[in-house]
């Protein structure tokens, strides 16, 4: 079967972004939900372009860098805090910040 045929059996439909957004409990408008279906398609599209790509012979590992990207050194002076975090922050526990659970999980004391 050509990767393009493959693609386009394999659109995303309207249905299919309201159930996903059903599954996260995101409500998705109408309208969102017609844009993000477009949205997938196109990136399914550009994917089924990547996929007839020839690719024989093409060591994987060939746009690899040895020792992997090279970073650059870190320069930029670390930004002291006019006050301490606990002065600020509602509540902490060892070192980090506590953030309060979103109102449709539930409600698990720590």
């Amino acid at each position: 079967m050509d990767p393009g045929a493959k693609a386009a059996a394999a659109a995303v439909t309207v249905d299919d972004v309201r159930h996903v957004a059903m599954l996260a409990r995101l409500g998705v408008s109408d309208e969102r939900a017609r844009a993000l279906t477009r949205d997938l398609n196109a990136i399914l599209e550009h994917m089924a372009v990547l996929a007839r790509v020839d690719t024989t012979g093409i060591d994987e590992t060939a746009a690899k860098a040895d020792g992997g990207m090279r970073l650059r050194d870190e320069s930029a002076p670390c930004v002291q805090l006019a006050s301490k975090p606990e002065a600020f922050a509602p509540e902490m526990r060892h070192g980090f910040f506590i953030v309060p659970r979103l109102s449709s999980h539930e409600d698990v004391s720590a």
